[in-house]
């Protein structure tokens, strides 16, 4: 057991209500149990989600609200039983910190698709009836299953984005075996997502090709990104000349779009991965039938995949490009996030802010 005092022990920000404005919150962690990892947090990474629950988009809010589910920490203390983590490792922590354990799921390392439902890493109840609280915060009690070790040469800053945005495009791209050199990936939209499913397309030799709206984008997809090509998506001519050039399409884009446009750049057999969230989804029969294509969803990740992502990504030197910022600068990043005005993810410097 915990040497620490559970009585509001952790530091963290929380919204209190929908406005979603953070503010510094004391709360209780619960004591480490012997399957437990406890970590000090040193980075959390910003992602969509925290926006969407802080100012409860979705109806289902528990205020106050500690958000953060791209978390990396350095291990503090573990329980009695816990064999694969010591203190002083890096370990990640990612949008899910409990499951059933035992569906055909989880048996299957899948377990961020539980039939019981995961226990996400914030505003979920866990198994004891406690409300999660995630990763803005200076440090997380979390069960060895759902940690993740970060290669030692790996910077913590750039690990906390892989956790949610990394993962959530890597789990496809396996699925779909699109780590296939030589074939053609288009990318619809490049934030956070996006700009992942390049770095990683390259790092799979594939030929990948940026799909934006957004002119602007052209120059640093090209030359920082390492894309092979650019293209403006509401330019008519460009995107007829692509048609049935592509194996895959991953479209992270959640503003509302057209799909017709891009079925029909798909090959015979191609794939179109939805990992966005876009209001709907439309598009013709024809456009999936002929040709025989193939629309699929996907979210994060299963822990099996979580740590092949990491080991991959260190082991090919891809590195997110991130704003690190100070937890003070939380609500200003958020509102950022809301405008779109960030290449390509801010990691909040948690060790040396809160």
């Amino acid at each position: 057991m915990s040497s620490e005092s559970a009585k509001d022990n952790c530091l963290g920000w929380a919204a209190r209500d929908a406005s979603g404005i953070l503010l510094p919150y004391k709360f209780s962690r619960r004591l480490v149990g012997s399957d437990d990892v406890s970590l000090k947090i040193t980075h959390c990474g910003v992602c969509y989600a925290d926006v969407a629950w802080t100012r409860n988009k979705l109806g289902d809010s528990k205020y106050p609200l500690v958000p953060g589910h791209e978390i990396v920490g350095i291990v503090k203390e573990v329980g009695s039983d816990v064999h694969r983590f010591k203190v002083g490792d890096h370990v990640g922590v990612g949008t899910y910190v409990n499951s059933c354990r035992d569906c055909e799921y989880c048996n299957d390392g899948l377990e961020v698709h539980c039939i019981k439902g995961p226990v996400f890493t914030f505003n979920a109840i866990d198994m004891d009836g406690t409300v999660t609280k995630g990763g803005y915060s200076n440090y997380i009690v979390v069960h060895e299953r759902y940690c993740f070790q970060i290669p030692d040469n790996y910077p913590l800053a750039s690990a906390a984005p892989l956790l949610c945005a990394g993962i959530t495009v890597y789990t496809p791209m396996m699925r779909h075996k699109m780590n296939q050199p030589g074939k053609s990936l288009g990318v619809i939209g490049l934030g956070g997502l996006g700009h992942l499913a390049v770095k990683l397309g390259k790092a799979f030799g594939l030929n990948v090709t940026v799909f934006s709206t957004s002119i602007s984008k052209k120059e640093e997809s090209l030359n920082v990104l390492g894309a092979d090509k650019f293209v403006v998506s509401c330019d008519q001519q460009q995107m007829m000349a692509l048609e049935k050039s592509f194996d895959y399409i991953i479209d992270t884009a959640s503003g509302d779009h057209p799909f017709d446009p891009y079925m029909s750049l798909l090959k015979t057999a191609g794939v179109l991965v939805l990992v966005g969230f876009p209001s709907e989804v439309k598009f013709s029969p024809a456009s999936l039938i002929i040709g025989m294509k193939t629309v699929s969803g996907s979210m994060t990740g299963g822990t099996k995949e979580m740590q092949e992502m990491l080991n991959f990504c260190a082991a090919h030197g891809i590195y997110p490009e991130i704003e690190i910022i100070p937890i003070q600068y939380a609500n200003e990043a958020l509102q950022r996030l809301i405008k779109k005005d960030v290449k390509y993810r801010f990691v909040i410097d948690i060790e040396n802010s809160l």
